[in-house]
């Protein structure tokens, strides 16, 4: 998928941004807010629940996922910036969590786990006392 596919659900705000830029940082905004709208955007179920939980603490409470960019002094690298970031939040919501298959052990790992119990046991057995002690 391609930015171009969410940009109806994404909203861009320009604010002014501390750090460099000397006397330019107080009178442009360069900073940008991408807001994503995750409750009318097309996603499948799985990769809204997953995006959801990778957002953590960028995910406001209803339901807008905001990306803050203000690492670099012009607007335009930090409004890509931001969208690489949301690009790759993404894709990494839409790879599908692998699915756990159930297996049993197999005979040789019964064996060896019942040989190292009886290990154990003997070895914990010479520790106790006898009638002899």
């Amino acid at each position: 998928m391609t930015y171009d596919d969410f940009e109806p659900f994404i909203e861009e705000r320009f604010v002014r941004a501390s750090g460099p830029g000397g006397q330019n940082v107080n009178k442009v905004a360069t900073a940008v807010e991408l807001r994503f709208d995750l409750a009318s955007a097309p996603l499948p179920g799985y990769a809204r629940a997953q995006l959801v939980a990778l957002a953590g603490s960028r995910m406001s409470l209803d339901g807008i996922l905001v990306i803050d960019s203000r690492e670099h002094r012009t607007q335009a690298r930090n409004r890509l910036a931001a969208r690489e970031r949301f690009l790759e939040l993404i894709a990494r919501a839409l790879e599908r969590p692998r699915t756990r298959h159930a297996t049993r052990p197999g005979r040789a790992a019964r064996e060896r786990r019942v040989d190292e119990k009886k290990h154990r046991g003997a070895i914990k057995a010479k520790r106790r006392r006898t009638d002899d002690d």
